[in-house]
């Protein structure tokens, strides 16, 4: 074995209100959590197998707070991947190979990880991406709810996990079925670049 080194852009959704409190050490908006992440892998190689261009999500549900515990999640590969990449790339979402996941692992149980098509198109708060018949998130700018104009905040995360930075938005459309299911369009979402190793 012999590591992983990850590099790309995240989306992120989930039914916090802008900003989700959770990337400030605070509870939950609505005291449970719904929602997800698709990483959208540049280049990287898990074991000395190269990913580049693949992609990759989990989506979840928890009770609580995230470091509360008992979750649900899914996880999804980029049914593109071939058998080496498809291994590699389950390694590193049961949290074997280390990066966000090897902590998202101790808060939920996994269903997955399964095969889909991944569509995205990663363009700033008008990214999209759909996940098979399974999700689909269309990123919006926030706006003033009293000019009606772009509002365009970002956070800074020294210590975050997924993301150090991000550009915080909303979601048009963020529905997830399957495994789970439920309807956040209209709440949260965000974008980041993240770099992993381990």
């Amino acid at each position: 074995m012999n590591g992983m080194h990850l590099s790309g852009n995240v989306l992120i959704a989930c039914n916090c209100d802008w900003g989700c409190p959770c990337n400030f050490n605070a509870p939950p908006s609505k005291g449970h959590c719904e929602g997800g992440w698709i990483w959208a892998i540049d280049s990287g190689n898990v074991d000395d197998v190269a990913v580049d261009g693949l992609a990759v999500a989990v989506f979840a549900d928890w009770p609580g707070a995230i470091h509360e515990g008992g979750g649900k999640a899914a996880a999804y590969i980029d049914e593109r991947a071939n058998e080496a990449q498809r291994a590699a790339l389950s390694r590193v979402l049961r949290g074997e190979a280390g990066g966000p996941w090897a902590i998202f692992i101790n808060t939920y149980e996994l269903a997955g990880p399964h095969l889909a098509p991944f569509q995205l198109e990663v363009a700033g708060l008008a990214s999209q991406a759909t996940v098979g018949g399974v999700a689909e998130l269309q990123m919006d700018s926030i706006r003033n709810p009293v000019s009606g104009a772009d509002a365009h905040p970002e956070m800074v995360l020294p210590e975050g996990i997924v993301v150090k930075r991000g550009s915080l938005g909303a979601s048009k459309v963020f529905t997830v079925t399957g495994h789970l299911a439920f309807d956040h369009s209209g709440q949260y979402a965000a974008l980041g670049p993240f770099e992993y190793a381990a």
